[in-house]
């Protein structure tokens, strides 16, 4: 009995670990999110992320500073998926996988689509690992958005992607292309 002893310790303790590592990520500050545009023809792109609370702080040039990559979320790298071709803002993307950075600015974003995949939000690969960088518009939101979120709207064939936080929406339209 007293050989099993720490057997059991051991066994409780691992699966201790193991319930933890496996709690619902929906409960973490930055839970996960999904967003979702479809196309006539039924292809997409989409964007996986982890939002990001305002909690009452000073986001864009204060948190998120001016001029500087950011990882556009918290957690695992924010990640853009299309399954076509597709032109974001005046570059052309080919289907794939890709992870997304941005830089903010007061007046225009930079959209940063970098190659590496698979990574943790944070550190930013570098410009060698950037497939393409494309410029956002950027424009006031009527009210403060708390959660960080990334969405998509559809206007005709195109679908605008959206990046909202605190009062500021930057946008950049990703159109099919045939």
């Amino acid at each position: 009995m007293k050989r099993c002893l720490p057997l059991v310790a051991v066994l409780l303790t691992t699966f201790a670990l193991l319930s933890m590592a496996q709690q619902d990520q929906s409960k973490r500050p930055s839970p996960p999110a999904q967003a979702q545009c479809k196309f006539a023809d039924g292809k997409t792109v989409k964007s996986d992320y982890s939002s990001p609370r305002m909690k009452g702080r000073k986001i864009f040039g204060g948190l998120v500073p001016y001029g500087q990559v950011w990882r556009t979320g918290a957690n695992d790298a924010t990640t853009l998926v299309t399954d076509t071709n597709v032109r974001i803002g005046d570059k052309d993307v080919p289907p794939g996988n890709y992870t997304i950075f941005t830089i903010p600015n007061a007046d225009k974003w930079t959209l940063v689509i970098s190659k590496k995949t698979g990574e943790w939000g944070i550190p930013y690969p570098g410009q060698g690992e950037d497939f393409t960088r494309v410029d956002m518009r950027v424009s006031q939101l009527p009210a403060a958005v708390e959660n960080f979120t990334i969405g998509f709207d559809q206007t005709g064939t195109t679908c605008v992607m959206h990046l909202d936080w605190e009062t500021t929406r930057a946008a950049v339209d990703i159109s099919e292309k045939k």
